[in-house]
């Protein structure tokens, strides 16, 4: 399932994206089944059978919205955590000569970052240096703490497009980069967040970013350093994950 975050008379309305006659369009979730939860965080908090619900509730619906007349805000917009992973792909370590990492160099973003698919960049008036980077982020699904490898991937709920954004010049300042990657704007995500039945192996996708014509970056999750699991039982060893959390 493909659950996004539209936006509705000025209020963000949790969807899913469908398939029908060889076109996507969106279900309101809502309006399919009212007593489904009021956001895609909420309803990642109400755990398997509400996202059961609804499934179901989007492969019955009949009234559906065209992609073309909706905006998209991010999956979830307002993520409590949104932690990063620095130097992550094996071949942008060797492009840009630096040793493969021992441990995961994990950094924060934060909520003001946030923006949806087809948002705009806000160019900081005080760099000129502002720089693109396409990731795999994963999102959890059920409380995680002390997560062993072998289990990580039954609290991940699913995976979306991010793009991390960054002020190099803010970025190399100081040893720790979270004033590079804080500013406004600087965390595109979507469209949407695809459920992890829809992706078993998240390992082996492809990860490109183009402006036109013009692809700058091609390169795969197999070239990923730390795996999702790996990531998830690292992190949760110091901290606790809540659902709609972001990887």
């Amino acid at each position: 399932m493909k659950l996004v975050t539209y936006v509705k008379d000025g209020e963000n309305r949790p969807g899913a994206i469908v398939k029908r006659d060889g076109r996507e369009a969106i279900v309101d979730l809502l309006a399919a089944d009212a007593p489904l939860p009021s956001s895609i965080r909420a309803l990642l908090e109400a755990g398997p059978l509400a996202l059961q619900k609804a499934e179901t509730a989007a492969e019955e619906a009949t009234d559906l919205l065209e992609m073309s007349a909706i905006k998209l805000a991010a999956p979830i917009p307002n993520p409590d955590k949104i932690l990063c992973i620095g130097l992550n792909y094996a071949d942008h370590a060797a492009e840009s000569g630096q040793p493969l990492p021992d441990y995961p160099i994990v950094f924060s973003k934060y909520s003001n970052t946030v923006i949806g698919s087809g948002d705009a960049i806000v160019l900081p008036k005080v760099t000129d240096q502002v720089d693109y980077e396409a990731e795999l982020g994963f999102v959890i699904g059920k409380r995680a703490r002390h997560v062993s490898e072998a289990d990580a991937l039954e609290y991940v709920a699913g995976y979306l497009n991010v793009n991390d954004v960054s002020a190099r010049d803010y970025q190399t300042r100081t040893s720790q980069w979270t004033m590079g990657k804080s500013f406004d704007t600087f965390a595109p995500m979507g469209p949407a967040l695809v459920t992890a039945d829809e992706l078993p192996d998240p390992h082996n996708l492809a990860i490109r970013l183009w402006i036109g014509d013009d692809t700058l970056q091609d390169s795969s999750t197999s070239q990923l350093i730390f795996s999702v699991p790996q990531l998830l039982a690292d992190i949760s060893e110091v901290m606790s994950f809540e659902p709609g959390d972001n990887v």
